[in-house]
């Protein structure tokens, strides 16, 4: 497909010219590949960062491969820095970079700063135009109603030299392309903008759940974007629907909400209806919840959320308060480039795959050890086309910024449409716990481990072992960290403060992404330490003995999801300790680069 890699938003006149497209571009996959990198490196050859390795302007693949390096962020840090603190000459990108993405992931504690340019924001409205066309082939008639989307932007910040911090989604939902979309039937959502956008969230998630009941015969679909998300709204529905059943019965606002721009557009929505009120109050004043969401929206045919990769662990109780409707993933993507869609959306959770799109940036793979999870860069890197099915990859990305960037994500092939491959997303190398959006590697927990210790010493006291797990019984779902105590002097046992405060320093020892969830979103909740009996690790030890596991291999896992092990662990559980504070997580005190 012979077309410029960066004139990549066609206008599509029907959903069969968006269908022939992915049609076009999965089948010349290779050649769609060759002219993206081409154009990349023929756009950026005066860069500083291309000029630093001798590319001397070729743009063809065995040049590129055999001179640009495979980086992690670490390598480019000090590059971005200076970008972030002022420089605007070109280093890593011939076009100016225009602000900075906020990842999820960290580093050193703190969120990764992704360069994006001006047009990036064109290749994601690209993929976003994609996935009604396909979506309209397995559910058709979604032009009849609406969609109740829990859409919600973030706080941001400015980097020294004066760019925008900020995550991917909050520049897209206030970028024209957003807010000044053309009215598409196909995409009528129940929430206003000024809600979406107001940065409180209590006011704002309270404005989209009245603007969602008010509409609610008219909702077809209902999403956020993880899985938690979801549940957090169906938790707000929980706590506030005697106040939103007021303000339905009377036609007024709640005096919460006060922010001026949702006040102005809630004047053309308010209106006193009795009898929606006291369906809704019908509804949630019942003791059992279970199917809530058909309940109150009886229309809706499908949920669309992330239940892959860490939100899966949502999925028993999104059926719960869904009575089961399907839950759509509908695109893979990430802040430092968007990927590809899923072409069969109605498939099982254990089953999304994501057919990459070719045209979005030029991809290549680090072949993985299943087995032991490992990657080596002493192999080489695999194109978009030669992946093989069952293997699994780790990512790395060449975009109009980033040049062989190791995005950190693992992924299993599952097939091919046309030539293009499918991946399953198998999980974010190095993650050991999550609840949102948040993403905890073993060496910072391991690291929140040795500072909240430091408070035993004066008991004579160590922690011997511990490991984790993310608890989402819950809504939000918390971290439970489980410890095992070599108490030397049993007359001098820590105190329960004690062992509260140690919950404490925990999540001051979290990083930013964590402790905002915490603070800010209140998407996760406080940190849990359960003590357990002397001799626990051991038994842990002994049912892996007994499951086949080596003796002179075993490890302690460092988190753990086997219920039969959950079971056991909470079965020697002596005693249970929460966080009584939040954490510290001051954006304008710290200078922290957030979301």
């Amino acid at each position: 497909m012979a077309t410029d890699a960066h004139k990549c938003l066609p206008a599509f006149e029907n959903d069969a010219a968006v269908i022939q497209f992915i049609e076009d571009v999965t089948a010349n996959a290779d050649a769609v590949q060759t002219n993206v990198l081409a154009e990349i490196l023929r756009r950026n050859a005066e860069t500083e960062y291309l000029q630093l390795y001798n590319l001397a302007g070729a743009t063809d693949r065995e040049t590129f491969k055999s001179k640009i390096p495979v980086v992690t962020y670490e390598d480019l840090e000090p590059f971005i820095q200076r970008i972030a603190n002022g420089d605007r000459s070109p280093i890593l990108s011939a076009h100016p970079i225009s602000e900075f993405l906020t990842s999820s992931g960290t580093s050193a504690g703190e969120r990764k700063l992704m360069p994006a340019i001006n047009e990036d924001l064109d290749r994601r409205q690209l993929l976003y135009s994609l996935l009604m066309p396909v979506m309209n082939i397995y559910m058709p008639g979604l032009d009849k109603g609406k969609g109740l989307y829990f859409l919600f932007v973030k706080s941001e910040t400015k980097t020294p030299g004066g760019l925008l911090a900020r995550p991917v989604l909050t520049s897209y939902y206030k970028s024209d392309r957003f807010k000044a979309r053309p009215y598409d039937p196909y995409n009528v959502y129940t929430s206003p903008n000024e809600a979406i956008l107001c940065p409180d969230s209590f006011q704002s998630m309270y404005a989209q759940m009245l603007c969602g009941l008010y509409d609610r015969e008219q909702v077809l679909r209902i999403g956020a974007i993880f899985a938690s998300g979801l549940l957090r709204a169906i938790r707000f529905l929980h706590l506030y629907w005697k106040e939103l059943c007021q303000d339905i019965r009377t036609g007024t606002l709640d005096k919460r909400v006060s922010d001026p721009d949702i006040q102005h557009c809630m004047v053309r929505i308010l209106r006193p209806d009795h009898a929606l009120a006291n369906v809704i109050e019908s509804e949630c004043s019942k003791e059992n919840w279970e199917g809530i969401i058909t309940r109150i929206w009886p229309n809706a045919k499908y949920l669309e959320v992330i239940v892959t990769g860490a939100m899966a662990q949502y999925i028993p109780t999104l059926d719960y308060y869904s009575g089961g409707l399907p839950k759509v993933c509908t695109m893979y993507a990430s802040s430092e480039c968007y990927f590809g869609i899923n072409l069969n959306p109605l498939c099982e959770p254990s089953e999304v795959s994501y057919t990459i799109m070719p045209n979005m940036a030029y991809f290549e793979f680090l072949p993985c050890d299943p087995h032991s999870g490992s990657t080596s860069n002493n192999v080489s890197l695999v194109d978009l086309v030669n992946v093989e099915i069952g293997k699994e990859y780790e990512l790395v990305i060449t975009t109009y910024a980033l040049y062989r960037y190791r995005v950190g994500d693992i992924l299993r092939v599952t097939g091919f449409h046309n030539s293009a491959p499918k991946f399953h997303f198998v999980r974010r190398k190095g993650v050991l716990l999550s609840i949102d959006s948040d993403k905890t590697t073993e060496p910072e927990l391991q690291s929140a481990i040795d500072n909240a210790s430091k408070l035993l010493n004066r008991f004579d006291t160590n922690v011997v072992e511990y490991t984790s797990y993310a608890d989402t019984r819950s809504i939000p779902g918390h971290y439970v960290i489980f410890w095992e105590l070599l108490v030397k002097d049993p007359t001098n046992y820590p105190t329960d403060e004690v062992l509260e405060q140690c919950c404490l320093v925990m999540e001051e020892s979290l990083n930013s992404v964590y402790r905002q969830g915490r603070v800010e979103c209140k998407s996760i909740g406080p940190l849990e330490l359960r003590v357990v009996k002397n001799g626990t690790f051991e038994c842990l030890m002994d049912h892996a003995l007994s499951r086949g596991a080596s003796i002179n291999q075993y490890k302690v896992p460092r988190c753990v999801s086997y219920t039969p092990i959950m079971e056991l662990l909470d079965s020697r559980v002596v005693a249970s300790y929460f966080s009584r504070s939040l954490p510290q997580w001051d954006q304008k005190a710290t200078g922290e680069v957030v979301v």
